[in-house]
């Protein structure tokens, strides 16, 4: 009877300890990713994939706490891909999960013009294949902004064709802060990313200047996002840094804010027969209200306009029309524009452009980017964003309105 006893104190102490233990574990795994935790939770599905339109699904993330970009910035940025898939997991997931980044082969359309009311608008157009895309929240501190962008999936290594259930998957999204591909932060600043196909063989602008950190695509336009509270912060920022474009892309930027201010950032090295050399490329600014040498349309204008060739007079002379990528929908946009003089009736008269140079029913030029998989409109004045996934204009239960606060 005694030596029962025993065993049942016995029992009831290893009990005790592995409860503790369990206890201890659980209170470990919250007080360190906690936030994480609480991001992946977060996510939920907008709209359901469609695979006969070629619809992706759409979620919606709220990133709770610190994503460490702060840290990212103080450590001097990266390099490439690789750099940054190793800070990433060694801060989100502490090294316990492998991530995955790579830079988007994209089109895009965008433009910035002036609603009836005053609000400076700044409209986008996301160009490529079926995708599953995420509009991703992060909240704002004493040393950056609130933001709301939008990832597509694929490029933190989502699958196209299934949407995203599992929690391992849930848990690689926890990178999304880190692929941006356009937004707006709560100062009234927005971006937006637009491949360029530069060189014979579209090479990656891959400056080393020895005096710069050193940062990549989309992190740019993160840094751009976070720290920006106008135009010239982030020209500023852009000229802080070495920009590499990776995965054998090269990239440029436009640029808005609150204020009605633009410009379109490009790096550039010649001519196109020329520009095959990434690390010899330089940042040249071009501001909507200093760009007469473009040409006389755009000289005229006080609006911008950008699609995914080099805007740079000469660029092109020695290329055919046909590595002038998108020259047809940025034709389309500024007839679309010069109507009314950069002038829209509201969100929705903008997003009626973004329609018109929407990538189904229009002629590819030889690119593969048949799907136009979002298009959002910013209200730089009321800090609010209007989004569309894949081209489901004016169809209901398709339209999205997002604010800081909401």
């Amino acid at each position: 009877m005694n030596a029962l006893k025993v065993l049942k104190k016995v029992c009831v102490i290893i009990g005790s300890v592995l409860l503790g233990l369990i206890l201890a574990a659980v209170i470990f795994v919250f007080l360190l990713w906690h936030n994480e935790i609480g991001t992946v939770s977060s996510m939920k599905m907008l709209v359901d994939r469609n695979d006969a339109h070629k619809d992706g699904a759409v979620y919606v993330m709220h990133v709770k706490g610190d994503y460490y970009f702060d840290d990212f910035i103080e450590q001097g940025g990266v390099k490439n891909d690789t750099e940054l898939l190793s800070f990433v997991t060694n801060h989100i997931t502490k090294g316990l999960i492998k991530m995955k980044i790579k830079d988007p082969n994209i089109g895009c359309s965008s433009f910035t013009a002036v609603a009836e009311n005053g609000d400076k608008i700044f409209g986008r157009n996301y160009d490529f294949a079926k995708t599953n895309t995420c509009i991703v929240f992060t909240k704002g501190s004493k040393k950056k902004h609130a933001t709301i962008s939008t990832v597509d999936l694929q490029y933190i290594g989502q699958p196209v064709d299934s949407n995203v259930e599992t929690l391992m998957q849930k848990i690689t999204c926890l990178a999304a802060p880190y692929a941006p591909l356009d937004g707006i932060n709560d100062a009234g600043v927005s971006c937006g990313i637009y491949m360029t196909y530069q060189g014979d063989k579209t090479v990656a602008t891959n400056q080393c200047d020895s005096l710069k950190k050193d940062i990549t695509s989309t992190t740019m336009l993160r840094m751009i996002l976070d720290y920006a509270d106008n135009v010239d912060d982030a020209v500023k920022i852009a000229q802080k840094y070495n920009l590499h474009d990776s995965a054998n892309t090269s990239f440029h930027y436009m640029v808005a804010d609150a204020s009605g201010r633009s410009a379109i950032l490009e790096w550039v090295n010649g001519n196109d027969k020329t520009d095959n050399d990434g690390t010899a490329r330089k940042l040249v600014v071009t501001y909507n209200d200093k760009d007469d040498y473009i040409g006389p349309n755009e000289a005229a204008a006080d609006y911008q306009w950008l699609t995914n060739f080099i805007i740079q007079p000469g660029y092109y002379d020695e290329s055919p029309l046909s590595e002038k990528k998108g020259f047809d929908r940025y034709e389309k946009l500024y007839e679309d524009l010069s109507k009314t003089n950069g002038k829209v009736r509201d969100e929705a008269a903008a997003m009626e452009i973004l329609n018109d140079v929407s990538r189904r029913d229009w002629d590819l030029q030889g690119d593969n980017n048949g799907v136009t998989v979002h298009s959002c409109v910013f209200n730089l004045t009321k800090k609010t964003l209007m989004w569309v996934p894949n081209e489901h204009y004016g169809e209901e239960g398709y339209t999205f309105n997002f604010g800081f606060g909401k």
